[in-house]
């Protein structure tokens, strides 16, 4: 007969989610992990499998934690005001914490972007890939702009966006304000 868990999975996998986006996969070993979740290997072993399956799962409580800005960016009916939003409700959790910056998705997206990780790499395509396509729609919204310009300027912030995330790591509040606006005044 199989032990009932004595820990919350939820509970565990937010713990080491926060791991993970601080220190990247590479970083993070099974004791920091064990110490972190506040179980043993032996139960990450029997719930994830091991240290990849605990990332994977990490990945997924990410992306429901984060659906809530992406709704609303979805949601939008402002076009490049509702992406500009969508910059600035990103970031603004780092704004309250000091130990924690940029975007878990994006620091995964480049941590391996060198590895042959196929489950990974698969979730941050799907990732990138539906913010791309949602970025389109709200510009797709201002029916002066042509398919290519949509396209270039889907692109362009796409890229702002991984920037945005990246500069979000290191960079003060004014400084992350002032980048986000330059990069809407230059559309």
């Amino acid at each position: 007969m199989a032990r009932k868990k004595k820990y919350n999975e939820d509970e565990v996998i937010e713990k080491a989610m926060l791991l993970f986006w601080k220190n990247g996969y590479e970083t993070t070993s099974m004791q920091m992990l064990e110490q972190e979740m506040g179980i043993n290997k032996f139960s990450i072993y029997a719930s994830f499998g091991n240290k990849h399956g605990v990332f994977l799962e990490s990945l997924k409580h990410y992306k429901l934690k984060v659906n809530t800005v992406l709704e609303k960016f979805k949601k939008g009916t402002n076009g490049i005001a509702d992406i500009k939003q969508f910059f600035y409700d990103s970031v603004s959790s780092n704004f309250k914490s000091d130990h924690i910056k940029g975007c878990f998705v994006t620091n995964t997206y480049n941590e391996f972007s060198e590895k042959e990780d196929k489950c990974i790499k698969e979730q941050m395509n799907l990732f990138m890939d539906n913010l791309k396509s949602i970025i389109i729609e709200k510009l797709q919204m201002d029916t002066t702009k042509d398919k290519q310009t949509i396209t270039k300027q889907a692109n362009y912030l796409l890229l702002a966006k991984n920037g945005l995330a990246a500069a979000a790591r290191v960079n003060t509040k004014e400084e992350i304000e002032d980048y986000i606006e330059l990069i809407f005044k230059n559309l």
